[in-house]
């Protein structure tokens, strides 16, 4: 701005001295029009601007682009972080760990962490928004987000994408340690007496709830946020109350009911 504001500042009170009423060496051309020069300066200043506005932009965009990795100090091992959107709940899978958690995720301060956020149900919007970077989770889709928080603490983390009754409930505690805090929660989380994988436990937590408890899983494969993901692309995605997956039989007997009944709706109006 100073680039074009003070220009002005300094010309208006040249001008005002040298085109003063005393001032008789002035040259008067009352016929002026046009000058090449200040048709460049006007035109150069601009572009000028415009030039370092994109270069800056261009260049600050893409370091904040949130797919980048964010590189870790000497003898810090970044961590994955598998994230499911679902019913109104996150599901947060350690796989290098074998556990998980929901509405609860922990990771060591000054630790890059790449999330993988993929939905188990309709698209929704994952964010930490003291750390940044909201990021949509998709049905079938992987996205990838890097994060990393350089204090300790409890960051607030929720959905940002309506996605029906229970939104407003759909948050969760993003708890930033030390490495040997951190450690104990994992050792807490092994202590659970659940296990959960995609053709077992999966289906019921899957399954609408609002305002859900913190839950930890002491076993978890490795595999099964890519379950999840491909089992939307090769029709096996667990829906509870819809047609297909694990609850397909469920959805369908569910369906014909619906069905009949609308029928029988359909004959009251029309009397």
């Amino acid at each position: 701005m100073m680039i074009v504001v003070v220009p002005v500042i300094v010309m208006t009170f040249l001008f005002a001295w040298r085109y003063r009423n005393t001032n008789y060496k002035a040259k008067y051309t009352p016929n002026w029009a046009h000058s090449n020069v200040i048709e460049a300066i006007v035109w150069f200043v601009p572009l000028v601007i415009i030039a370092f506005l994109a270069l800056i932009t261009w260049q600050t965009s893409h370091s904040l682009n949130p797919n980048v990795p964010i590189k870790a100090e000497e003898g810090v091992e970044p961590m994955e972080i598998d994230v499911v959107a679902l019913d109104w709940k996150w599901l947060f899978i350690y796989p290098d760990l074998g556990i998980a958690s929901v509405n609860e995720v922990a990771f060591p301060v000054d630790t890059p962490v790449h999330f993988n956020i993929t939905s188990g149900t309709v698209m929704n919007s994952f964010m930490i928004p003291r750390l940044g970077s909201q990021l949509y989770a998709m049905a079938g889709m992987d996205n990838d987000l890097n994060l990393i928080a350089g204090e300790e603490g409890v960051y607030p983390g929720r959905s940002t994408n309506y996605s029906g009754a229970g939104f407003s409930e759909m948050i969760f505690k993003a708890h930033v340690t030390s490495q040997d805090e951190f450690e104990a929660w994992v050792e807490k989380v092994r202590q659970a007496p659940e296990s959960l994988s995609f053709e077992q436990g999966y289906e019921e937590l899957a399954a609408p709830t609002i305002d859900h408890p913190v839950e930890y899983f002491s076993s978890v494969p490795a595999e099964l946020y890519d379950n999840i993901v491909q089992s939307f692309k090769n029709g096996t995605a667990v829906q509870p109350g819809h047609t297909g997956g694990h609850g397909g039989q469920h959805a369908a007997e569910s369906a014909g009911h619906d069905e009949g009944h609308d029928v029988a709706m359909s004959a009251e109006v029309a009397e």
